[in-house]
């Protein structure tokens, strides 16, 4: 079989130039030590690398997430992974829209392409290994034998261990511009959104319904990171888990309309959350999905509490 060939078994939309895959997100934080004791509390690795730390998940040796030190939290930088023979097409037509290249930030050297976006965030692309999932994965569900009990003693009940990173949710001084920038030139789609409010976006070549989401605020910053898990068990474990860590701030269980997804929101010490998720949508590389616009009331969740009144503050504009 022809690389071309393996590459679309393997999760590739023919004719279409875009990104691949949410490679990691960066952010930056006060106090590494608090940000190293939360994640841990969560279910992440956690390792100290390049003055800062690096968060990684059960099920590979990929690093989602860096956290480097700062005076205070906010976003630092997103980076996307690139097919390896869509890197010159990609390179040209940014020249071609007029998006400027820009220097690295410090201490992320890369031979990536490196930019802004709409509201000034450096984002890096480049050629990498494709980490968004190129099917669905299986849903696990415990089974319910009769005669039995299937529910583990507590004592015995251990913690959830994250998959992988699904998604990250960013603030957004204008949801149309983000739209803009990151389908005219990252390749990426509109899933689902709603009004100038929200809007999801998923990679072309085979991706859970969004890879990167955007909600209206006074400018940009992150507002949670989204880890997928193998069941709605594993969901109330992780936030059951983080309650007796001290973390009983949060929103959850529930399930969200766009997206599918089954969630429980854990609050970090700065505002923003990690999510515990799963069950998300899936787009295929060869599905054309079917993007709506939906009103309030149907572009939040199903079912489940009351969101906490800051929700959707951003904390990073304080």
């Amino acid at each position: 079989m022809a690389a071309s060939e393996k590459r679309r078994a393997s999760g590739r939309r023919v004719n279409a130039l875009g990104v691949h895959s949410l490679d990691s997100v960066v952010y930056a934080a006060p106090d590494l030590k608090l940000a190293e004791t939360f994640h841990k509390s969560f279910g992440l690795g956690v390792r100290h690398e390049n003055a800062g730390l690096a968060l990684y998940a059960e099920a590979s040796g990929h690093r989602w997430v860096s956290v480097v030190e700062g005076p205070k939290k906010r976003l630092h930088h997103l980076s996307f992974g690139l097919f390896e023979e869509d890197l010159a097409p990609f390179a040209k037509r940014m020249r071609r829209l007029g998006v400027e290249r820009i220097d690295s930030p410090r201490g992320f050297e890369s031979n990536g392409i490196w930019l802004k976006d709409h509201d000034g965030t450096p984002v890096e692309v480049k050629v990498a290994e494709k980490v968004s999932p190129s099917r669905k994965p299986a849903a696990k569900l415990d089974p319910q034998p009769a005669g039995a009990g299937a529910a583990p003693r507590r004592s015995l009940s251990g913690h959830t261990r994250p998959q992988r990173l699904s998604h990250t949710l960013l603030f957004s001084s204008s949801v149309p511009a983000a739209i803009n920038f990151y389908t005219r030139v990252l390749g990426l789609r509109v899933s689902d959104r709603s009004a100038d409010d929200i809007v999801f976006l998923h990679a072309p070549h085979g991706s859970d319904h969004h890879v990167v989401a955007f909600c209206r605020s006074g400018g940009p910053g992150l507002h949670h990171t989204s880890w997928a898990v193998r069941s709605v068990h594993e969901i109330g474990l992780g936030a059951e888990r983080m309650r007796e860590a001290g973390y009983d701030k949060g929103w959850g269980l529930g399930r969200h309309v766009l997206g599918s997804n089954y969630f429980h929101y854990v609050r970090d010490p700065w505002g923003s959350y990690s999510e515990y998720s799963f069950d998300i949508d899936f787009i295929p590389a060869d599905v054309t999905w079917r993007s709506g616009d939906y009103g309030p009331e149907d572009s939040f969740y199903v079912w489940g509490p009351q969101p906490p009144s800051d929700f959707v503050v951003n904390y990073e504009l304080a």
